[in-house]
């Protein structure tokens, strides 16, 4: 949600960032909020001056009680009580004012960075830059799920029977994997100054709607019925979320936190071979990292986030690549965003495996996280997110780069630890 100040003093530029991200459906949005933030404004004023107005008169009755001018105070008395009539009429208007205000101002897009690159969507994403060698074997790659399956690492019948589709059990070598990744990711950000967190899995619907846009939350969040409660789809929401109504010291900035959740999502992708098996599911596990840090440090960590990304994936030896996001693919609460693609050999394409994001002073603004300064002012913090590892699907990365022809599968040095010592699986 952008400072509707901007909105007041430069609704072009709103218009033309909205152009940018190929949304002109939203062009009406700035003379609306405009429109009803002129009368929220004028009710406020009149409602000021009502109530001053109601003091002096308010003095003037006990003076002429006192007076026993009954007939002159039983006349402003009359002209009090009109007042407060307007003033709980006008009271009710800046209510509604500001609450269909802020319903429109959390539809209007983050001003996106200069630097990001126009586009109408994903299919316009630039490259930026590869890591690694991409290999494409000399035999051949199976499919994830068979790789699994002859790892007797997976089973999807028991839990389509449990659970339905977009469900898994793991087991064996392939669940240890699985954990050790995962135990590896937080090691890995913590040596690199983040401290570790594991939060909440279910956060209130005032934090849903501060970390996230209405649209993902209707596309990606389970309610819990009966209760004022979501489960994450990240766990970012609830390490954002930890700083709602919080001032901050400048002294404590920048907040390098790294954390561990499930994350669960009702969306399920059926668009391709890549989309099945355990690519796109309901429920999986993720080492995140979040910071929260002054706005003129923010492009910093952001190239800091997708960087750490990158280094860890190859001390894995998987082939990365780095891909920005263009303006239509951003989602409205970011400024700016790549995502980190890894190497299928099988399918001999990049896949996304993590997303970075910088979203500005949105998710701030909107959970009402400040900053005190050494002068006591306050600002707005920048807030940004980037995934270390996501498995089950990085899992698939990691068999396909890592498969020998034999069937078995390599440990990288640095994963062997976690594995029990183990140079191979299979």
């Amino acid at each position: 949600m952008i400072d509707i100040n901007l909105v007041r003093t430069n609704p072009e530029l709103v218009r033309e960032n909205m152009r940018k991200k190929f949304q002109e459906h939203k062009l009406p949005l700035v003379d609306e909020v405009l429109e009803m933030d002129k009368l929220n404004r004028e009710a406020i004023q009149r409602g000021d001056y009502l109530r001053n107005q109601r003091n002096v008169l308010s003095k003037q009755i006990g003076g002429l009680m006192a007076k026993g001018q009954k007939e002159e105070a039983e006349g402003i008395k009359a002209q009090v009580k009109a007042m407060q009539e307007e003033l709980a009429d006008l009271e009710t208007r800046e209510n509604e004012y500001t609450a269909q205000i802020k319903k429109k101002m959390m539809m209007i897009p983050q001003i996106i960075d200069d630097s990001v690159p126009l586009g109408k969507d994903d299919s316009q994403n630039v490259e930026v830059q590869r890591y690694g060698e991409p290999v494409t074997p000399a035999y051949e790659i199976p499919y994830h799920v068979d790789i699994m399956e002859r790892l007797k690492g997976l089973d999807l019948d028991s839990a389509r029977k449990t659970s339905g589709n977009g469900f898994y059990y793991l087991r064996g070598d392939v669940a240890r994997l699985h954990s050790a990744i995962l135990s590896y990711a937080r090691d890995f950000m913590i040596d690199r100054g983040f401290e570790y967190y594991i939060p909440p899995f279910m956060i209130r619907a005032d934090v849903v709607t501060g970390v996230m846009s209405f649209t993902e939350m209707e596309n990606m969040m389970y309610k819990i019925e009966g209760e004022d409660l979501y489960l994450i789809g990240t766990s970012e929401h609830s390490m954002i979320g930890k700083f709602i109504d919080t001032i901050l010291d400048e002294s404590e900035l920048p907040q390098t936190l790294t954390s561990y959740s499930p994350c669960f999502r009702k969306e399920v992708g059926a668009h391709g071979i890549e989309e099945r098996g355990v690519y796109r599911i309901h429920q999986f596990e993720k080492q995140e990292m979040v910071v929260v840090c002054k706005p003129e440090e923010s492009m910093h960590w952001y190239n800091q986030l997708w960087q750490n990304a990158v280094d860890f994936f190859r001390t894995l030896d998987i082939p990365v690549r780095t891909l920005e996001c263009c303006s239509g693919d951003l989602a409205d609460l970011k400024v700016k965003s790549c995502d980190v693609e890894a190497w299928s050999p099988r399918q001999q394409k990049y896949f996304e495996v993590g997303s970075c994001s910088n979203l500005g002073d949105a998710q701030a603004r909107r959970l009402g996280i400040r900053v005190k300064d050494a002068d006591n002012k306050k600002y707005l913090p920048h807030t940004l997110n980037n995934t270390v590892v996501a498995p089950p699907r990085m899992l698939i990365a990691f068999l396909e780069n890592n498969l020998q022809e034999d069937g078995t599968v390599l440990i990288p040095k640095a994963l062997q630890p976690y594995m029990g010592n183990k140079t191979q699986i299979g």
